[in-house]
């Protein structure tokens, strides 16, 4: 097992750095384990509230209500369940050694895409010709 990377509370990768060193993959390791914690204690709140609030409620409005409710915060939860796994992905290929470079053009992903969206597996320029091309064909 790897000794622990120190880290210090106020450090943010910066571009002056060697790219992806062990203070940056540590760095997005915590942004990463963070995010998902963050998400499973959201999901484990939302299954205790909806067990929690089972009731039956005479009004047929009220109740459509709730209903429609419920349903939206159940898409909500697909959706961050799908985002846990691409975390996890993204914590796979820091293991790997991978994290940080374009699946497509295998250059480095820019520090401050990462760090606003630390799943990212492709560099801004390969993300916007792929939408590009995906926005063509659905067009057809």
């Amino acid at each position: 097992m790897k000794a622990e990377t120190f880290l210090p509370e106020d450090y943010r990768p910066a571009e002056d750095e060697p790219f992806m060193n062990e203070r940056q993959t540590e760095y997005f390791r915590r942004k990463l384990l963070s995010w998902k914690e963050e998400i499973l204690s959201e999901s484990r709140d939302t299954v205790e509230g909806l067990q929690e609030n089972t009731r039956n409620i005479p009004d047929v409005a009220d109740r459509a209500s709730e209903e429609t409710d419920r349903a939206l915060e159940l898409r909500t939860r697909d959706r961050q369940r799908k985002l846990v796994s691409k975390i996890d992905s993204a914590l796979r290929r820091i293991d790997e050694g991978e994290y940080g470079y374009c699946e497509v053009t295998g250059e480095p992903i820019s520090l401050k895409r990462l760090d606003a969206r630390p799943i990212a597996t492709m560099s801004l320029e390969a993300q916007e010709r792929h939408e590009r091309r995906e926005k063509v064909h659905r067009d057809d």
